[in-house]
């Protein structure tokens, strides 16, 4: 194992960094867009359920892009291969993800309270 950081170890293996990337990135993205689902049905404390959960995926997702670059800092580098490079889209998509949802939630809850 690589580095650690809030209790994340980062793997010596590229294909396993990244695929933890895209797990939890994914999952926070999918998570994000279920919320959304909720609120437009009106069920927004699933809604709100689902995004405490996408935040959740997104700050694992996170804490292995930052234990990866500590492990970068401290001299331990890991080659940088299409796949770590997918996977760091990934994360950014659904970090964009959960902030658009968010005030897509808030509209719907507004547009509901009128």
């Amino acid at each position: 194992m690589g580095e650690t950081f809030n209790g994340v170890e980062v793997p010596d293996d590229p294909e396993m960094v990244s695929f933890g990337l895209i797990a939890s990135a994914g999952e926070a993205r999918s998570l994000a867009f279920q919320a959304l689902a909720e609120a437009k049905a009106g069920n927004f404390e699933q809604a709100d359920e689902y995004m405490e959960q996408s935040k959740a995926a997104g700050i694992r997702a996170h804490d292995q892009q930052t234990a990866l670059l500590v492990n970068e800092a401290n001299g331990n580098h890991l080659p940088v291969d299409v796949l770590l490079v997918h996977a760091q889209d990934h994360l950014m998509c659904a970090m964009l993800a959960q902030e658009l949802v968010a005030e897509l939630i808030e509209l719907h809850r507004n547009k509901q309270d009128k």
